[in-house]
């Protein structure tokens, strides 16, 4: 991993091995994440949103350099509730994080992009994240339009709730993000 840092971008990036989530040992991510965000980093609002669902894998990836996780993503099946009580699905993307000793250096925006990839093909057409608007928007298409009046459940910067919608006819403007009912009944298993 050191010798990465000595490298330019493009070499560091073509290094890396984007692999399934799945594939990769549980404890190592949930190191990673303690790194790259803390341990306090479950307090977070984002957090209650994952709570009783399982990631999707096919959605959720890691980087590796050799055999060393250096980065992963999770994406996390969420909904919009509306007042009359109609439910959208959603997917909520991230946490994406990056060891501290190679941050900065693209590996973020490869999962990214292998992720909106896997969000195409496989039909992933409303996703959501809290993240940079200018970062996002630049180079993932990620805007704070659509999500002026939804909520979610603790407290966040309206500005850094993001989505990502193709769907056809959009989404409500007005709702409450939630665990995805649908997915929140499901057993979780490792």
């Amino acid at each position: 991993m050191r010798r990465a840092l000595s490298l330019s971008l493009n070499e560091v990036v073509s290094m890396i091995k984007i692999v399934p989530l799945a594939s990769v040992d549980a404890d190592a991510v949930e190191a990673l994440l303690d790194a790259a965000f803390g341990a306090d980093r479950r307090a977070r609002t984002a957090y209650k949103l994952r709570t009783g669902v399982k990631a999707l894998p096919a959605l959720s990836f890691a980087a590796l350099d050799g055999d060393g996780l250096v980065g992963s993503l999770q994406s996390w099946p969420v909904a919009l509730l509306e007042a009359g009580g109609a439910v959208s699905s959603i997917t909520l993307v991230g946490p994406v994080a990056v060891s501290p000793l190679v941050q900065r250096g693209g590996i973020g925006k490869t999962l990214m992009t292998a992720m909106l990839e896997a969000a195409d093909r496989e039909g992933h057409d409303a996703l959501l994240m809290i993240g940079d608007p200018e970062y996002y928007e630049r180079f993932f298409g990620f805007t704070a339009s659509a999500t002026q009046q939804w909520d979610l459940p603790g407290p966040f910067e309206r500005h850094r709730l993001l989505a990502r919608i193709t769907r056809e006819g959009g989404l409500p403007s007005v709702g409450h993000v939630i665990p995805d009912p649908a997915f929140a009944s499901l057993p979780i298993s490792a």
